[in-house]
């Protein structure tokens, strides 16, 4: 059996009763390492509370070096874990189809994860439209494919999860070319990084999917202790200082309920002008007002 079992968003604890029986009975251990990390436990942490070694699974090993994790997996119990919820990643579908051409059986135990969580901001669940990832930007790549979906989700009133890049056992272009196995130190976005490069990208298009003045709310450390909330607009939030990863963003989109409105309120500096930017923000793309059509005159 193929367990892929969902840790949750912080601790070692986190984890469900039935993911731990899983892992405890599973003759391999595998962590997933580059998507997410567990924010508040280590891996020498997670192989003490497990009792039993935890084998980092990166980016190379899950995508093109998945026979390894599966190996044996259709004679014994393999654990493959994952931050937040198992099917956080398309890349875990993958490794759920692959599992299944060679007769694996595959059970998923679902945890907590970014997607659900995010509702501690305020913003109700249900109003939320496409997640998009923003990654880092270099001095010759800027993708902004996701302008597109912040876009399509403002246009419906719809709030935007926007999920901000980690770099964890990243090599740069050089070490790369040359086929050392040298790794850059882990990176992870700021949310004033991804204001800037939303700023930055909003310039260019001139579309105005948002604006400066669109408001936002920062999340840090979602689910730790640490855990918390920033109201603002874009270019406020571009000079916040969040602290410690992992950070996300949210866009609001135009149908703010009154009560979500209220939520907010209690995570920014200034509730008068914050409430003012959320109402001015709500005309745009607001549907124009039905006219009924012109009757036609009897000849």
């Amino acid at each position: 059996m193929l367990y892929l079992v969902g840790l949750g968003l912080s601790s070692e604890e986190d984890i469900t009763v039935r993911g731990l029986k899983a892992v405890k009975k599973s003759c391999r251990v595998y962590l997933e390492h580059y998507t997410s990390i567990l924010m508040a436990a280590s891996q020498e942490e997670l192989e003490k509370f497990y009792e039993k070694p935890v084998i980092l699974a990166d980016r190379e090993m899950v995508e093109t070096g998945c026979d390894e994790i599966l190996r044996d997996a259709d004679k014994q119990d393999v654990a493959f874990l994952v931050v937040g919820d198992p099917f956080g990643a398309t890349t875990h579908t993958d490794l759920v189809l692959r599992a299944k051409q060679q007769g694996i059986s595959v059970e998923v135990i679902h945890n907590a994860s970014i997607m659900n969580a995010v509702g501690a901001c305020g913003l109700q669940l249900y109003t939320f439209g496409q997640t998009v990832s923003m990654v880092f930007f270099t001095e010759n790549w800027r993708p902004d494919s996701w302008y597109e979906k912040i876009l399509e989700n403002r246009k419906i009133g719809l709030h935007t999860l926007v999920l901000l890049d980690i770099k964890v056992k990243e090599q740069n272009y050089e070490n790369m070319a040359r086929g050392r196995l040298i790794y850059e130190p882990p990176r992870y976005m700021s949310i004033s990084q991804c204001c800037e490069q939303l700023l930055e990208v909003d310039e260019s298009k001139g579309t105005k999917a948002y604006t400066a003045d669109t408001p936002c709310v920062a999340i840090s450390r979602l689910g730790c202790p640490t855990q918390r909330m920033k109201s603002g607009t874009i270019k406020e939030l571009s000079g916040y200082d969040a602290g410690e990863p992992l950070h996300s963003l949210v866009i609001l989109g135009r149908q703010c309920h009154e009560l979500e409105l209220e939520y907010l309120l209690e995570f920014c500096d200034d509730r008068r002008k914050f409430k003012q930017d959320v109402l001015r923000d709500q005309e745009y793309f607001k549907p124009a007002p039905w006219v009924p059509p012109a009757e036609e005159e009897d000849e």
